[in-house]
């Protein structure tokens, strides 16, 4: 099983790092590399082998600062091969080796070479990462303590001969280390953690705490201490002992927002919901809390919607974030969600308007902004802050179809032509909004009298979404006004009634298409319905249905729609003709 790794700073330089590579052959240098003292069976080096070692190391050098690591490592193995007692190439070698992931290889290398030269502290670091590599833990504990003789004043060198321990689950063993540790450095927080770490792995629960315990005696003030000896006590199912050391920590510091944190934690535990959401609000009161950790905690509420409840706590916290953080615009988007989660359109735009004046640079908010504009039908707003989004983000599909229908709405159709246009362009993945596009290009190019534009935009948008139901009523209804393609018309009216039944206009529309191929039973049905359904009064509705009726033979009923139709406000000359004559006028 791979262990956990050690803490160590490992010594090895990379590869292809000229100015370290430099620094190499300077520590070399001023060491004596090439006047090592030799093994004593060795043959003492002539003058002119001890030059050709020379030249193929530096050579070989040169070789590895460009990457050239195969020529540099063949280089090395002859300068061994001449010096088998040649440390510094033996642990350039075992570098390249280990650069190679080739651990194996290059760990007889490096224990030749702290064999030869044992006061390297370059070479014991690099054994200690091979030996930690290729799991090698057992062989640790000398390393260390090569490189504590070494390096007595580095306490790296201390946590991982303790780590090392750790890992072998010598506890004790590592316990004393930390109390070597300790007598040159003194206390500190890292020592205090390694410790209770250990004894929490030994089960001593009552060690851990008293080590923290000693802190708090040492340092009343730090609230880390109390923090941290909490966290102790609830891991271990001591909630009660964890909730006490909070409270006295509140105490002594009522504004610390990471202790209101951890109350609301325990009290959430204890299914005590009002007092956590209470120590959730302290908390998020307390700008010096990253506002990061703040909307993770709100987010944590998100899988519980759409419980009134969990939107309630998530509005609140919310509103709070922005009191505690007035110039982030993340705080005001957050807020703006939540209130929009709560259906309050009114303060949500506010809020998202807030957050754009403090940060303009994120579309998200903006395309929040203008969906809840044109739901609204508030197109002046949809159109003035749309633009103003598109002059930042000019690339935004949804946001080219919002301000077209907005100019759609506006009877701008060339105008609306143009945004939506853009957005069909600009999205080719997002079959929803291409369905909607083409669907809007079809209204628009109608208006405009360009049946044959508009008829292809329809079928474009079918094609993305064959069950929109809206595209299937509109292009039903103006074939219908045509008078073209009726039994194709018919079929998508059908449709448009099954996937959105009980729809006034969609009925209207099928009773109209049954009329124009002559169905007038049919469509008085389908009329009937359209009337029961609408809420509204709709004068075209009430038009059709005298229409309909007229053809039925019962010119009174036709008339007296009629007249209703004109009371409900349609002005044409041809309803006026149709009542005054009592016939049905085209």
């Amino acid at each position: 099983m791979k262990n956990p790794g050690l803490a160590y700073r490992k010594k090895e330089f990379k590869t292809g790092n000229v100015v370290a590579a430099l620094f190499l052959i300077s520590f070399f240098l001023t060491h004596d590399v090439y006047a090592q003292k030799q093994p004593p069976a060795a043959k003492p080096l002539t003058v002119l082998d001890s030059m050709m070692v020379k030249q193929l190391f530096f050579s070989a050098i040169r070789e590895k600062t460009i990457e050239n690591t195969k020529h540099a490592a063949e280089m090395f193995e002859r300068v061994l091969q001449t010096d088998p007692a040649n440390d510094a190439s033996m642990f350039e070698l075992a570098n390249i080796k280990k650069g190679q992931n080739d651990y194996a290889g290059a760990q007889p290398l490096l224990e030749k070479a702290v064999s030869i030269n044992p006061n390297n502290e370059w070479y014991w670091a690099a054994l200690a990462d091979s030996y930690e590599k290729s799991n090698n833990i057992n062989k640790l504990e000398h390393v260390f303590n090569q490189l504590i003789r070494i390096s007595p004043e580095k306490p790296d060198y201390y946590f991982d001969k303790a780590n090392a321990y750790v890992i072998l689950k010598k506890y004790d063993d590592a316990l004393k280390v930390y109390d070597q540790l300790e007598a040159i450095t003194g206390t500190n927080d890292d020592i205090l953690a390694s410790r209770q770490k250990i004894y929490l792995k030994q089960g001593k629960v009552d060690q851990a705490a008293a080590e923290i315990e000693k802190a708090i005696n040492n340092n009343p003030g730090q609230m880390r201490y109390y923090l941290l000896l909490a966290e102790i006590y609830n891991s271990n199912g001591l909630a009660d002992k964890a909730l006490k050391v909070l409270q006295q920590a509140e105490k002594l510091d009522s504004n610390n927002g990471m202790v209101h944190l951890a109350l609301a934690d325990i009290y959430r535990d204890k299914k005590n919901n009002d007092a956590s959401f209470n120590q959730l609000v302290l908390a998020f009161s307390n700008p010096d809390i990253n506002i990061d950790q703040k909307v993770r905690i709100i987010s944590g509420y998100f899988p519980k919607f759409p419980d009134a409840g969990a939107k309630s706590s998530a509005l609140e916290l919310s509103r709070v974030l922005t009191v505690a953080h007035p110039a982030d615009a993340k705080a005001f988007a957050l807020y703006g969600d939540m209130l929009l989660q709560n259906t309050k359109y009114k303060e949500a735009k506010a809020a998202y308007k807030k957050s754009i004046e403090l940060n303009n640079q994120v579309y998200a908010v903006h395309e929040q902004l203008v969906r809840i504009e044109l739901s609204e039908n508030d197109m002046e707003a949809t159109i003035k802050d749309g633009e103003n989004a598109l002059s930042l983000f000019p690339n935004q599909g949804w946001m080219n179809y919002m301000v077209g229908v907005a100019w759609a709405q506006k009877k701008d159709f060339k105008k609306a032509l143009g945004y939506v246009n853009n957005a069909t362009s600009l999205e080719i993945q997002d079959k929803d909004l291409l369905s909607l596009s083409f669907s809007l290009l079809g209204d628009c190019y109608h208006s405009l009298n360009d049946n044959k534009s508009s008829d292809a935009a329809y079928e474009k948008a079918l094609t993305y979404n064959p069950d929109n139901a809206y595209t299937l009523n509109n292009y039903a209804y103006y074939l219908s006004l045509r008078g073209e393609g009726l039994d194709k018309a018919a079929l998508m009216s059908a449709r448009s009634n099954e996937l959105q039944p009980n729809t006034p206009s969609f009925e209207d529309t099928y009773a109209w298409v049954l009329f124009k191929q002559k169905k007038y039973a049919e469509a008085k049905v389908w009329m009937e319905k359209a009337l029961a359904h609408d809420k509204e009064n709709s004068s075209a509705k009430y038009e059709h249905y005298g229409d309909i009726l007229f053809y039925l033979g019962n010119t009174d009923a036709a008339v007296a729609n009629w007249k209703k139709a004109k009371g409900y406000g349609d002005q044409s000359p041809a309803l006026e003709r149709k009542i005054n004559e009592k016939k049905y006028i085209e």
